[in-house]
C-alpha cells in the first residue's frame, strides 16, 4: 500500500515496530542529560555529569567522547526482544502488515565536525520521524547517538518512495553544545535535586546558536490539525519549520511545554473526540477546542506493575509510560498486560483491548506507541475534527 496515515486511530494496515538488537548502553553526555532530564530523576542512583577519573569514555582513536556509558545488563535486552517480537506476532495476527527497521551491527561509532557517538539501534521509531498523510518526515533528532538512527529505517522509506510517497529530511543540526537550549532544565532544577545542573557547554567553531531539534513524538496528529509540544527553542525552530512546510496541508498548533518534549505519554488520541489523558491537571493546559473533547483519566500506576530494577540500573521513563498505547481501530488498542486497571478503565469505555507483554519500558525510554511507527491506515484525505 502506499503511504497513508493523518491521526492515531483509523484502522492501521501497516506499521513499523523496532529494533532492540544489539542494544548494549546509553551513552550520557550533554544531549542526553537534556533529552532525559525530566525523567533520570526516577531512579535511585545519583547523576553526576561529570566523570571520576578513570571513567574516561575515549573513542574508536582513543580520544576522550565526553561521553559516560551506563551498560544494560543482558537479560533486559534478550528479555526486551522476546516482547518486541510479541508484539509483532500480536499486529500480525490482528491483520496488520509489519516492517523492521535493518538491524544495527554489534558496535558503531560515528563521528561527525561536531561531536562522535556510538549508534543505539531503531527502537523508539516515533520518535525520528513523522508521517503526514503521504509523506513521512524525519525529524531533526535531539539526541547525538541517534543522529543516524533513520538510516536503519532507509530501506522502509525508500519503499514507500518507490510507489509513490514524499519523503523529507528536516535540516540536520550541528549539535555543538551551543545548539542546545538550556532554559527548560535551568527552569526545572530546583536546589537540592540529585541532578547536576547543566552549566558548561563547551565552545566550538561550529557554533550557530541555537538549532531546530524536535522529534515526531512531541506532535499529536487529528487529521488537518497536527499539535506541537514546544519546551525549547530548539523545539520552536523545528515547529517554525513545519508551519512552513506543511503549509496549506495542515494547521500547526503550539503546545506551551506540556512535557519536557514527546507527548504520547500525556495525551493521546483514541478516536475523534476522546482523549487518553494523564491528569485533569494536563487537561486544563490543552487548548480550548481540545478540552471540548471527552477525557479517560486512567488510574494512577501501581508499583507492582514493573520490574524492580538495581540501583545501578538507569530509568528513563515515569510511571506513566504505560498511557504509551496504541491504537489499531477507533475500538480497539493495544494495552501494556502489566496494567490491568488501565485495561478495565478502557474496557469500561467500550474499547477491545489487546494485552501485549512489555517489561522494561522505564529502561529503554519507550511503550508501545514509541517503538511504532504507523505508516498505513485507512482514510484517503485529512478530516476536519477541530472545524468551527
Amino acid at each position: 500500500m502506499s503511504l497513508n496515515s493523518y491521526d492515531s486511530w483509523s484502522p492501521l494496515r501497516e506499521v513499523v515496530v523496532g529494533s532492540a538488537e544489539n542494544y548494549s548502553s546509553h551513552e550520557r553526555e550533554l544531549s542526553f542529560d537534556l533529552f532525559f532530564h525530566d525523567e533520570m530523576p526516577y531512579s535511585r542512583m545519583y547523576y553526576p555529569r561529570h566523570r571520576a577519573p578513570g571513567e574516561d569514555a575515549p573513542g574508536a582513536d582513543g580520544t576522550d567522547t565526553g561521553a559516560r556509558q551506563s551498560p544494560i545488563k543482558k537479560r533486559y535486552v534478550e528479555e526486551l526482544q522476546e516482547d518486541v517480537e510479541g508484539i509483532v506476532d500480536t499486529l500480525t495476527s490482528l491483520g496488520v502488515t509489519v516492517h523492521r527497521p535493518a538491524p544495527l551491527a554489534e558496535h558503531i561509532e560515528v563521528r561527525t565536525p561536531t561531536f562522535r557517538a556510538a549508534v543505539i539501534p531503531a527502537l523508539n521509531v516515533r520518535d525520528n520521524s513523522i508521517v503526514l498523510g503521504d509523506e513521512v518526515i524525519e525529524t531533526a533528532p535531539q539526541v547525538r547517538a541517534r543522529y543516524f538512527e533513520t538510516q536503519l529505517l532507509k530501506p522502509v522509506f525508500a519503499d514507500y518512495f518507490r510507489r509513490g510517497a514524499r519523503w523529507t529530511v528536516m535540516p540536520r543540526p550541528l549539535m555543538t553544545d551551543a545548539s542546545f537550549d538550556l532554559s527548560y532544565v535551568t527552569a526545572h532544577t530546583a536546589p537540592g535535586e540529585l541532578m547536576e545542573p547543566i552549566t558548561d557547554p563547551r565552545p566550538s567553531p561550529y557554533d550557530v546558536g541555537h538549532e531546530m531539534m524536535i522529534d515526531g513524538a512531541q506532535c499529536l496528529r487529528l487529521g488537518r490539525d497536527v499539535f506541537v509540544n514546544v519546551s525549547t527553542a530548539n523545539h520552536a525552530l523545528g515547529c517554525d519549520w513545519l508551519e512552513r512546510h506543511l503549509e496549506g496541508r495542515f494547521r500547526v498548533h503550539r503546545l506551551d511545554s506540556l512535557s519536557d518534549s514527546h507527548i504520547d505519554s500525556t495525551v493521546l488520541a483514541l478516536r475523534p473526540g476522546l482523549l487518553l489523558v494523564r491528569t485533569p491537571q494536563i487537561a486544563e493546559r490543552l487548548p480550548k477546542r481540545l478540552r471540548s473533547w471527552d477525557m479517560i483519566f486512567p488510574p494512577e500506576p501501581e508499583d507492582n506493575q514493573f520490574p524492580v530494577y538495581d540501583d545501578d540500573d538507569l530509568l528513563l521513563t515515569s510511571r506513566y509510560i504505560d498511557l504509551n498505547v496504541l491504537s489499531v481501530s477507533p475500538d480497539t488498542v493495544l494495552v501494556n498486560s502489566a496494567c490491568p486497571e488501565l485495561i478495565r478503565t478502557l474496557e469500561k469505555h467500550r474499547f477491545t483491548v489487546v494485552p501485549v507483554r512489555h517489561r522494561h519500558r522505564r529502561l529503554f525510554g519507550g511503550g508501545l506507541h514509541c517503538f511504532t511507527l504507523d505508516t498505513v491506515r485507512e482514510g484517503s484525505a485529512p478530516e476536519d475534527y477541530l472545524e468551527g
